[in-house]
């Protein structure tokens, strides 16, 4: 004769198991921080000095190559307008 109880297996209701979430949920009050303001302003900075480095160095190289005499297309002509125009502005605000 066996001894204790007749071990039966059963079915668990489904009100009661487990439902599996997301693997990672985020709260929404805990949002995803932007990036510090300091770094973005390094970024920026470094972004551009490297413009500022790569127009001078250009600019030399172009003059070294056509010894001082530069041909600029319509387009690149206006945009060099401008630029001399936006540091003209940028000079004359920041002397005063």
């Amino acid at each position: 004769m066996p001894q204790g109880k007749f071990k039966l297996k059963t079915k668990v209701p489904n009100q009661k198991q487990k439902q599996k979430g997301k693997a990672f949920t985020r709260r929404p009050n805990a949002p995803i921080q932007p990036k510090k303001q300091q770094f973005t302003e390094q970024q920026k900075l470094k972004q551009m000095v490297s413009k500022n480095v790569n127009r001078v160095v250009e600019d030399e190289i172009r003059g070294r190559a056509k010894e001082g005499h530069i041909n600029l297309s319509k387009a690149q002509q206006a945009v060099a307008k401008q630029q001399k125009e936006k540091t003209n502005t940028i000079e004359a605000t920041t002397s005063k």
